[in-house]
C-alpha cells in the first residue's frame, strides 16, 4: 500500500504554510509568546493564564492525533481515491499543515475562543500564543510521521492511548472537546467541574 512519503518540495510547502499561519496569527494580534514573559517546554495546568501559551501541555495529545488523523485522511485521498494522479500521495503533508494552520487561525478568533470558553473545561481559555500555535503545527507534523512510520494498529493504540490519559488526568482530550464544542452535554460539563481540572 502507498504511503503519504513527501518529497523536498511539499516539505518546502508544508514549511511555507505554517509561516503564513504564523503571520496570519500574529497580524491577529495573538502575543507571541506566553504573556508572562517566559518559555516553558510543559505547562500542565489547563486552567490558567499559561494554557494554551508555552510549547507543550495537555492538548498536546490532540494536535498529535490530529496528525494521524490527518494521514489518515490524506491517505484515503491521495492512495485509496487516486487524487493528483501517481505523485499525489506527496501532497498529504501539506493538506495535514494547512489543516492544521486553518484551525490555529480559527481556533484564534473571538467567536471560537468565546465557544471554548462557554462549553468546555477551558473557561479561562483566551487563546494560544503564536509559539503554541506553530509549537501545535509541529505536533501535529510528529503525529502525522508517527501514522507514517507505524503499522495502523500502532498508531491507533498511540492515540487512544493519549485521549485516555489526557482524559483520565484532566478530564478533557480530542474527542471530549469536539463533542462539548458542537454539541454541549450537561453531563460532559458538570463530570468535567467536578474534577477540578488540573
Amino acid at each position: 500500500m502507498g504511503k503519504l512519503i513527501p518529497n523536498r518540495l511539499t516539505i518546502i510547502v508544508s514549511l511555507a504554510i505554517a509561516i503564513v499561519a504564523v503571520a496570519v496569527l500574529l497580524a491577529m494580534g495573538r502575543p507571541p509568546i506566553c504573556e508572562c514573559g517566559y518559555v516553558k517546554l510543559w505547562h500542565g495546568q489547563i486552567n490558567d493564564a499559561g494554557n494554551s501559551q508555552h510549547i507543550a501541555d495537555w492538548y498536546t495529545p490532540s494536535h498529535i492525533i490530529h496528525g494521524m488523523i490527518f494521514y489518515a485522511l490524506g491517505w484515503w485521498l491521495f492512495v485509496r481515491r487516486g487524487w493528483a494522479g501517481a505523485n499525489g500521495a506527496r501532497w498529504g503533508l501539506p493538506l495535514a499543515v494547512f489543516l492544521e494552520a486553518a484551525w490555529e487561525v480559527l481556533e484564534n478568533t473571538e467567536m471560537v475562543i468565546n465557544r471554548f470558553r462557554a462549553v468546555t473545561a477551558n473557561f479561562g481559555y483566551s487563546g494560544d500564543s503564536v509559539l503554541n500555535s506553530a509549537a501545535d503545527i509541529g505536533w501535529m507534523a510528529f503525529g502525522f510521521w508517527l501514522a507514517l512510520r507505524l503499522p495502523v494498529k500502532w498508531t491507533v493504540a498511540l492515540a487512544v492511548f493519549g485521549e485516555l490519559l489526557a482524559g483520565y488526568v484532566v478530564r478533557d482530550g480530542l474527542t471530549l472537546n469536539v463533542i462539548m464544542l458542537l454539541f454541549p452535554i450537561e453531563a460532559i460539563a458538570e463530570w468535567q467541574a467536578a474534577g477540578g481540572v488540573a
